[in-house]
């Protein structure tokens, strides 16, 4: 085997059904998968064996032993074929996933963690690490289906083509269609040349659109080639991006993203796209990072 899944654990529903989200990845990937959990109880000098009064089966240790044990169990039912490893950092659970994302090829993680406040439809860790992390990062729902198509949101920006790579690479493990969609409005849309110097904001009826369609295009350009087999279609909305990808996520196996999106700020790592389909998308999105001169 080649290449390297990570997950996350932490005990929670959520961490547990990443696990088993990242076990199929494995898979489909034929790569090894390594299940992760950070403690930061050692830094905080806090016991970690049974308290003095208390069972013997008590305390962190053993409480880690266990969630380490039903992680491995799930992993191993749900791809008994991958090779499957595991380890316990100490160290604070961000970095510590940061610090496994720059060997691994994807890091899965659950959309919400044990310590999850009511009402947060989405972890910090998952937006943390899809916005440093050094892979691609899957966050998982805790209901994924496992049919539908692979949406890619296409913006045309060249950070984003890292993102289109793996939207067919995905769609290819899966055997599943692909849904390239681009969403624009009069406010987004880069205005074409005019065909008329003395009219410079004058334009033919319908030339954004076609402007856009030939961006969706131009930005999937070359994949058919290298995946013949996955079946893509083409889909251009004159509308908001948020809401159309959220939207399309209802009946999706996986949504993909690039981590920013054409026209964002400099120093921002992780666009209000990425973010608004972690919060909101139906079903499991990897968001993808470009190319960073910084690392």
């Amino acid at each position: 085997m080649s290449g390297l899944v990570v997950v996350g654990v932490d005990g929670s529903a959520s961490s547990l059904t990443a696990v088993e989200a990242a076990a199929r990845e494995a898979r489909l990937r034929e790569a090894a998968l390594r299940v992760v959990h950070a403690c930061m109880w050692p830094a905080m000098h806090v016991p970690l064996g049974p308290p003095a009064f208390g069972p013997p089966e008590g305390g962190i240790r053993n409480m880690v032993d266990r969630l380490m044990a039903e992680a491995l169990e799930r992993a191993r039912v749900t791809a008994p074929d991958v090779d499957v490893s595991h380890v316990v950092v100490n160290g604070e659970p961000l970095t510590a996933l940061e610090a496994q994302s720059r060997g691994a090829e994807l890091v899965v993680v659950g959309s919400r963690g044990m310590g999850g406040f009511v009402g947060l439809l989405v972890g910090s860790t998952a937006v943390h690490l899809a916005a440093h992390g050094r892979c691609p990062v899957l966050v998982v729902r805790e209901h994924p289906l496992d049919a539908g198509p692979v949406v890619l949101g296409v913006d045309g920006s060249p950070a984003g083509d890292r993102a289109v790579d793996f939207a067919f690479a995905e769609a290819a493990l899966r055997k599943a269609p692909l849904l390239a969609l681009h969403a624009w409005t009069t406010w987004n849309a880069p205005l074409p040349a005019p065909q008329d110097a003395s009219e410079p904001y004058a334009h033919p009826p319908g030339a954004l659109a076609e402007e856009e369609t030939r961006l969706l295009a131009e930005a999937l350009s070359g994949r058919q080639e290298r995946y013949p087999d996955v079946v893509v279609e083409h889909r251009v909305v004159h509308g908001g991006t948020r809401e159309a990808l959220i939207e399309a996520s209802r009946s999706a196996q996986l949504m993909v993203v690039g981590a920013r999106g054409r026209g964002g700020f400099t120093g921002l790592l992780l666009g209000s796209v990425s973010q608004a389909l972690l919060h909101h998308a139906h079903c499991p999105v990897a968001v993808v990072r470009g190319p960073d001169r910084s690392h």
